[in-house]
């Protein structure tokens, strides 16, 4: 008896699996791996403007975020292209933004 219990269950156990996923939604196929992937577009956020130290009219220094820069370097993909006591201009391809540490009119 029991030998034919265990004959009937090992004849039995291959058709309990489901050869798709049962909680799958109708017509879901896996996705194949040997298909090439998207390329992700690289997003690059804006630095943050820190700090403007200016020790001569003609030399500044601007902490990005919380690295000191000057004009010229590169930080997260963008370069600085120019720095005044007021503003911090970066450039990434062929457009500019200017950085300003208040960006708010302050009124005495």
């Amino acid at each position: 008896m029991v030998r034919y219990f265990a004959f009937v269950l090992a004849i039995l156990a291959p058709l309990g699996y489901a050869s798709q996923d049962p909680t799958a939604p109708l017509g879901w196929e896996k996705p194949n791996s040997t298909q090439p992937s998207a390329k992700k577009k690289v997003v690059y956020r804006l630095p943050t403007l820190n700090s403007i130290v200016c020790v001569k009219s003609d030399s500044c220094y601007a902490t990005l975020n919380n690295t000191v820069v000057e004009s010229g370097d590169r930080v997260n993909g963008y370069q600085v292209t120019r720095i005044t006591d007021e503003v911090v201009t970066v450039a990434r391809d062929s457009k500019q933004w200017n950085l300003e540490l208040f960006s708010l009119d302050i009124k005495n």
